[in-house]
């Protein structure tokens, strides 16, 4: 089930990725953001102005959205008011969306959803109890998205993302600012790295979204690699290939009081249902992102 999608945060983390995967399934793409895509046309609209998004989902009509943006400053979203700000913008653009004939919604989630502590968090078994506002924005959102959806005739797909890394990610997340330090020299000061968290490139994420998209999934998707690792293992990775391994800190850090031993997804849905499988391994992922560092630096991030 392909058509006109129109994809929000188009020129962000995943959106960047997720344009060319889109193309590959067939889809006519539209975005919103700024700078150049290429065979993709672009729109600027601030998405938090309701005039901007009434008069982009007009002109547009989409068959398809695919929304991922969001409040997303590192440090910040979690506690942002702007969740608040995201939650009635999402509320209102699906609702354009389904006056416009709109055929498949589908959001992005967060595994922060969850309640965390189960062994693996699995959408059909593992409770929504967010401990923060974001996850409880994300997760209310799509509550009420399922209601509507029920009663105005299009499919919803609610894509919860893992632990993403990989080229272009901002500063201020796990792995651009320890590659940053490797590369600069800087100590970096971390937690002991034992707890487990389920990571993914993001050029992964970005296939899983397309063949949801793609596909007549309905629900949760957990968009994840189903083995959780150490985030240990993410440092040691990165300063094996740069160098500096005894920059990393170690403990330095004091883990969050909240803070559980394992993130890790179910991906029954994503892998049997879906018929996605990630390509890239860590080791291969983390060649690409530390690749992609040492051409771009931090001022293409």
């Amino acid at each position: 089930m392909t058509g006109r999608i129109l994809v929000t945060g188009a020129t962000g983390f995943v959106g960047r990725h997720v344009l060319p995967a889109l193309r590959a399934r067939g889809f006519e793409v539209h975005g919103v953001g700024r700078g150049p895509q290429a065979d993709v046309t672009l729109h600027e609209a601030d998405l938090l102005v309701p005039e901007a998004r009434r008069a982009l989902v007009e002109t547009i009509r989409p068959t398809h959205l695919l929304h991922l943006a969001w409040e997303a400053e590192p440090g910040r979203y979690w506690t942002s008011p702007a969740n608040l700000d995201w939650v009635a913008a999402s509320l209102d653009l699906a609702r354009l969306f389904a006056e416009q004939g709109g055929r498949r919604f589908v959001g992005a989630g967060t595994c922060a959803e969850y309640e965390w502590g189960s062994a693996r968090l699995d959408e059909a078994a593992t409770p929504c109890r967010p401990a923060t506002l974001y996850g409880a924005a994300k997760d209310g959102t799509r509550r009420i998205l399922a209601a509507y959806a029920d009663t105005h005739a299009f499919s919803l797909a609610w894509a919860r993302l893992f632990y993403l890394y990989g080229p272009g990610e901002r500063r201020g997340r796990l792995v651009p600012d320890a590659i940053h330090a490797l590369t600069t020299g800087s100590v970096f000061p971390t937690s002991t790295g034992h707890q487990r968290r389920d990571f993914l490139h993001v050029a992964d994420a970005a296939g899983a979204l397309a063949a949801l998209a793609a596909s007549d999934v309905a629900g949760p998707v957990n968009i994840g690699s189903g083995a959780a690792i150490p985030v240990r293992r993410i440092l040691d990775g990165l300063a094996a290939r740069i160098g500096g391994a005894d920059r990393l800190a170690y403990g330095a850090r004091p883990s969050g009081p909240a803070e559980p031993p394992v993130i890790e997804a179910e991906t029954r849905i994503l892998t049997a249902e879906i018929g996605f499988r990630p390509t890239f391994d860590l080791e291969r992922g983390l060649d690409d992102t530390v690749a992609w560092w040492r051409t771009h630096g931090p001022a293409a991030s």
